[in-house]
């Protein structure tokens, strides 16, 4: 894999507020993977703004590092596999299928995951998780800002599947084998398309706040959450306010808004 030259990894790491790393430790994983996602949010804008998610590697660096924007699993993780493998840490891209509220999971390639240096579950793309990666020889309860994460073999998937709870409850199937950023790109086609994915049904921006709490923009709806988990939500009037919030706040600049692709239908 061609590694991304020294010019864009430092101009990668100043979008982050990084200084270049002595090394690739474990100290330093951690510290990116915070610093990854406090400053570039997660978001689905480009699919209520009409615009394409674009697997390339060059794409995903000219979206999130200079136009100062934020996107999906895929775009996230795929960006920060980029960052890390220049930065000398070993990177796979994993597959995961995400649990919804039933117990039943996603579809194949659902989320994208990094498994760092044989060891560590990177992961700056699921919105709520964990702030620091977790580590996947540690059988028992990792406590993390995020919460209390459990990584185990799953009972009735395939062989080396694991899965990721977050406070008991299962978040998402993790398939160990190594893939490729190209492999994702169905997946991400059906979240950008199908009404039954739920990033089609609303705009949404999100990241943590710099006091480990978190700030969402969810359509007009400004959402802050405390680090303690008390939540205030403000309605934003006019289109002009909903564009100083995503400054504000995100650091974005947008010439127009996104609108719902499918939106949620009322009261649901």
């Amino acid at each position: 894999m061609e590694l991304l030259d020294d010019a864009r990894t430092d101009a990668y790491l100043r979008r982050l507020g990084a200084v270049r790393p002595g090394g690739a430790g474990a100290a330093s994983l951690r510290e990116l993977h915070l610093l990854h996602l406090r400053t570039v949010p997660f978001e689905n804008l480009a699919i209520h703004l009409g615009e394409e998610i674009a697997l390339i590697r060059d794409a995903l660096f000219d979206k999130i590092v200079i136009a100062g924007r934020g996107g999906i699993c895929y775009e996230l993780n795929g960006a920060f596999a980029e960052l890390l493998g220049a930065l000398g840490h070993r990177v796979e891209l994993l597959q995961a299928r995400v649990y919804g509220k039933h117990g039943e999971v996603g579809i194949p390639y659902d989320h994208l995951a990094l498994r760092v240096d044989g060891r560590w579950l990177a992961d700056v793309g699921f919105g709520e998780h964990s702030a620091y990666p977790l580590d996947l020889d540690e059988p028992g309860e990792q406590k993390d800002p995020g919460g209390v994460f459990l990584v185990r073999a799953a009972a009735d998937g395939a062989e080396g599947d694991l899965d990721v709870l977050r406070d008991g409850v299962p978040v998402y199937r993790l398939e160990t084998r190594p893939r490729v950023l190209a492999d994702f790109r169905t997946g991400a086609w059906w979240h950008r398309t199908s009404p039954e994915s739920g990033f089609t049904r609303g705009p949404v921006c999100s990241r943590i706040t710099e006091d480990g709490g978190r700030i969402t923009l969810r359509d007009h709806t400004l959402i802050a959450t405390s680090a303690d988990g008390d939540r205030t939500e403000e309605e934003l009037a006019t289109d002009e306010e909903v564009r100083a919030a995503y400054r504000a706040e995100f650091g974005m600049v947008l010439d127009r808004l996104p609108v719902a692709l499918h939106p949620r239908p009322q009261g649901a």
